[in-house]
């Protein structure tokens, strides 16, 4: 019996675990624009410590045990013809291909910055992208970071503790930062910020320059509109969280007035059967937070049960009132992770390393991931192109 294809538009962190939990139940066909894993998670330690950041969120896909029945297609998404069941891909030369589906999951995330872009990148592209970054903060001796977010966030305080001897400036439009977080996140988190040395200043929102997408490390003076004094610094860092879905080779009528792309609370595509979305780009709430909150497993279910005729043991997506989990990433005493009510607890530095990076994420929430080197086994569903 012939097994029903499912193509995962988008290799993302959410992309991947989705492949993951279809692989052993379809042909599953993943398709990215990047050489492998390149995750759009912990800004600070990827412009601070890029090398220790590749470790955990910069993986080749051949080194994921469980994506060894997937194959992957290194290319840009370029159309979709959804009647028909098709997608189109752009490799790195020009050419288009169609690659047909019985099940397409639209996983493309947003582009946000420039460590979160669309943009068709070899394993040298990446790798002159994160060292570019780290480079052009390293030779800054004062830094501005502007924005309230998690990313701004995390960025400040590893920034500032990496280089204590630099001036690390963090600017928030509101009164507090980490709007999305419950208000006890904050203050324990400010209070960290300021014990690295981090000037923090709130009610600053900055007046962007016309036609400028905040995707890269500028100079020069920032302005505000909220009225203060302009300031310099040798190195801006844009973190404003100015999200644009990568939805343009869709059809519109996928998407809501934002270009995300409407979903039931069962991760399903209204009006079109076997098409779904998750992650950044699905519009299942106003934090669109099915990324963040292991939607992959719900999702995979549901698409299962559709594939075999059981659409009513699907199960509903249901988004958090808050923002949650770790903001600044690990650090020099552990990783502290913040529930929704906004109490910490911590991860003791040891066990990052020894026990929640190998065992909980790498073989518990990945299925296992290889030191080195792809798989050895002449299965073609294992051949990458």
């Amino acid at each position: 019996m012939t097994r029903p294809r499912v193509v995962i538009a988008g290799l993302g962190d959410t992309g991947i675990l989705t492949a993951i939990h279809l692989s052993g139940h379809a042909d599953v066909v993943g398709i990215s624009s990047k050489p492998g894993l390149v995750s759009g998670q912990e800004l600070g330690l990827r412009l601070s410590r890029p090398d220790t950041w590749a470790r955990d969120y910069r993986i080749p896909f051949d080194r994921f045990r469980k994506l060894d029945r997937v194959r992957t297609v290194h290319g840009s998404l370029t159309a979709a013809d959804l009647d028909g069941r098709t997608v189109t891909v752009t490799d790195a030369d020009g050419t288009e291909h169609v690659e047909p589906f019985d099940a397409l999951v639209i996983a493309t995330g947003v582009r946000n910055g420039f460590w979160r872009r669309p943009v068709l990148q070899s394993p040298t592209d990446v790798d002159r992208d994160l060292a570019a970054a780290h480079h052009r903060l390293a030779e800054a001796d004062s830094i501005a970071v502007i924005g309230g977010g998690a990313a701004a966030v995390s960025a400040a305080a590893n920034l500032a503790a990496t280089w204590p001897g630099k001036r690390i400036e963090l600017y928030h439009p509101g009164d507090r930062a980490l709007p999305r977080h419950h208000r006890r996140t904050w203050q324990n988190v400010s209070t960290r910020l300021r014990g690295l040395g981090v000037g923090v200043h709130g009610g600053h929102r900055a007046q962007v320059p016309d036609g400028f997408a905040c995707d890269e490390i500028t100079s020069g003076p920032v302005r505000w509109t909220t009225g203060q004094e302009p300031v310099r610094a040798d190195a801006v860092l844009w973190a404003i969280g100015r999200v644009t879905p990568n939805s343009e080779w869709l059809p519109p009528d996928l998407l809501d007035p934002g270009g995300f792309v409407r979903v039931t609370p069962e991760l399903r595509v209204p009006g079109h059967g076997f098409v779904y979305a998750v992650g950044d780009i699905a519009a299942t709430d106003a934090l669109r937070s099915s990324a963040r909150n292991r939607a992959d497993r719900i999702l995979a279910h549901n698409i299962r049960g559709d594939l075999s005729g059981r659409p009513d043991r699907a199960r509903s997506y249901v988004p958090p009132r808050r923002r949650w989990g770790s903001v600044l990433g690990a650090q020099h005493d552990g990783l502290q992770v913040f529930a929704p009510n906004g109490r910490a607890f911590r991860f003791p530095a040891w066990s990052v390393d020894a026990v929640l990076q190998p065992w909980v994420v790498r073989r518990g929430i990945y299925g296992g991931i290889r030191d080195t080197g792809p798989p050895t086994s002449a299965d073609p569903r294992r051949r990458r192109t």
